[in-house]
Formats: C-alpha cells, sequence, structure tokens
C-alpha cells in the first residue's frame, strides 16, 4: 500500500514520502500549507489511490471533540416516551455515530480526513489525544466500548489559524505542503488542462507569480484560485496579447477577480497602475 500520487494530483516526492511514513507508522498525518495547496484534497485521493473509503468530517468553529464518537439524543428520548413510542425503551435509538465511531467500524480499512481542525477551540485537540492514540472510546450510555478493527489513515489539516498544543503533534507525522514552485505548477496545469497553449501558460505563470510578489497583499492567490483564473482565460478566449502586455498602467491583471479575494487588494493593484501612469 504505497501512495505516488494520482492522475489527477501532483505529489511532490517530500509529500509521498510523508504520506507512506504515515500510513507506515499508523500515526495521523498533519498536513499544513496555505489555503488553497491542496490539503483537503490530499485526503480524497490517498482514498482513491489505495482502494478506500473515505471518512470526511469538516470542523468548525462550534465543533466538539465528543461530537466525533457520538451524540446521545436526550430531548428526542424524551419526548418520545411522553407520546408512548416504544423506540424509548432501546437507548441505542438516541445514539448517532460520529465520524470516529464510523472510521473505527468500518468493514474495509478508512481514511479518516479531520479537515481545518484549527478552526475548532483550542481544546479539540486535545480531547481527541487518548481516541487517537488507543484507537477506542466507551460510550457511557450503553456501557459498551467501542473499538477499532484496524488502525484507520487518518489525515489532518490545519491552515495555521492557531497553534496546535504539543502533546497533540507528539502523535503526529507532520508535513508542510509548500507552495508549489513553477516546474511543479506547470505540471498542475498540465493534468487539469491537458494540451493547452505553453505560451499561454507561460505568461499566465509570470502573471500569477508576480502578483504573489506583490508587497503588501494582504491575501496571495492560491492553486485553485489560477486554475479558476485559467478556466476565465480559456473560457473567454482572451487573445495572448492581453497577458502579454507590456503597460505598466494595466497593473492589474485581467479578470482579476479570480486571483484577487478582497477590495484591499484590488485597491492596492488599482494604486499601483495610477501611480505607473503619473509616471509615465
Amino acid at each position: 500500500m504505497r501512495f505516488e500520487g494520482t492522475q489527477s494530483y501532483v505529489a511532490t516526492d517530500d509529500l509521498t514520502v510523508a504520506v507512506n511514513a504515515a500510513v507506515a507508522l499508523r500515526r495521523p498525518l498533519l498536513v499544513k500549507g496555505e489555503p488553497g495547496t491542496g490539503k483537503t484534497v490530499l485526503a480524497h485521493e490517498i482514498a482513491e489511490a489505495i482502494g478506500a473509503p473515505l471518512i470526511e468530517w469538516h470542523v468548525k468553529s462550534t465543533t466538539k471533540a465528543h461530537q466525533g464518537l457520538y451524540e446521545y439524543d436526550a430531548v428526542a428520548r424524551l419526548r418520545d416516551g411522553q407520546l408512548g413510542d416504544e423506540r424509548v425503551h432501546d437507548i441505542k435509538n438516541y445514539i448517532k455515530r460520529g465520524k470516529l465511531w464510523e472510521a473505527f467500524t468500518s468493514p474495509q480499512l478508512p481514511v479518516l480526513l479531520i479537515d481545518e481542525i484549527d478552526k475548532a477551540d483550542i481544546e479539540f485537540p486535545n480531547d481527541l489525544l487518548q481516541e487517537l492514540d488507543r484507537m477506542e472510546f466507551h460510550v457511557y450510555e450503553t456501557k459498551e466500548t467501542v473499538k477499532a478493527v484496524e488502525r484507520p489513515i487518518v489525515v489532518i489539516t490545519s491552515n495555521n489559524e492557531k497553534e496546535l498544543p504539543d502533546a497533540f503533534l507528539r502523535r503526529c507525522f507532520f508535513h508542510y505542503i509548500r507552495f508549489p514552485d513553477r516546474e511543479t505548477m506547470q505540471a498542475i496545469i498540465d493534468v487539469h488542462f491537458p494540451g493547452i497553449q505553453k505560451l499561454l501558460v507561460g505568461k499566465a505563470l509570470d502573471i500569477f507569480y508576480q502578483v504573489r510578489e506583490v508587497p503588501g497583499l494582504k491575501k496571495k492567490p492560491s492553486t485553485s484560485e489560477l486554475i479558476d483564473w485559467l478556466k476565465l482565460i480559456l473560457h473567454e478566449d482572451m487573445p495572448l496579447e492581453v497577458l502579454q502586455s507590456k503597460d505598466p498602467s494595466k497593473a492589474i491583471p485581467p479578470l482579476h477577480g479570480a486571483l484577487l479575494k478582497n477590495e484591499q487588494d484590488v485597491m492596492l493593484f488599482e494604486r499601483l497602475a495610477f501611480m505607473s501612469r503619473r509616471g509615465g
């Protein structure tokens, strides 16, 4: 069972080493990197590459760790008891299985994605330590212990919004997805746009990396935004001359809404264009 990337996902050598090391150790793979660098998609591609089911747990700011184990709906049971429903006599009818429970009891070795763990409360990772370590937990309402048949492959993503506890980090295999260099980005584009004109891609990449290097940019465009931008360029059948223009008064790139995602960055480019016109 080795991951080498897929036809639709370009994995660098250091990423494949990290994935295979985490799988061999059966440690959770903690993946960090800029938004849009393919952290979440990685879990999908690992599952596809090894033919495993994917179980996704998308973490929100209100998510609690126990929701990944199970939830007991006491209110529904009380209501059913008042209505005389026969289901009330079996407490299991009011236990909702969480994503960890699904992964632990999956008949086939699954890939469990815990997405954007840093969105939750700081105690969230600590509250999962024992369950991820022992691969078991106790259901107090039914007095049963749920134990993993086989340790699932766990992929945890983080956007670095919060620092994760040291005790949690010790239990993970860590990998930081660096932003793709030009050669890797070219390979990614070739996957998404086979047969695309090389000159067009070259000029688009020139503009893309120039935009990323502009000082003071609040939100640098990511890989996914570059893909969207290229889709628009192809859809609009934009002439190559537009991308090749050397006019400094047109500092803002065409169809910039795909690359620049807030008004501060748009205004920054507009100021650059204005300064270029005054300088001219």
